[in-house]
């Protein structure tokens, strides 16, 4: 009797496997989506629009006060004396 139990709860298993796989596809299927022409331009006209501080050849040399990688210029010393 204890293995018919076994075997229930295995199929029963099996079942909430397909059923959560299932939903996981139907959530797939219910995401938006857009044509890859369309992703593309829209990369390219972020890509042009966006300067990009780390390739200077492209867009010149970055003044320091527009640098957002370069050092933070602070007035006077920032030292923690304990």
């Amino acid at each position: 009797m204890s293995s018919r139990i076994q075997k229930m709860s295995t199929s029963e298993l099996k079942l909430r496997r397909l059923s959560e796989h299932n939903q996981r596809l139907r959530e797939d299927l219910a995401r938006p989506r857009i044509r890859v022409s369309e992703a593309s331009v829209s990369l390219i006209r972020y890509c042009k629009s966006t300067k990009d501080h780390l390739v200077p050849s492209v867009w010149g040399p970055v003044s320091k006060a527009e640098d957002p990688f370069g050092a933070p210029t602070s007035q006077g010393c920032q030292c923690l004396v304990m």
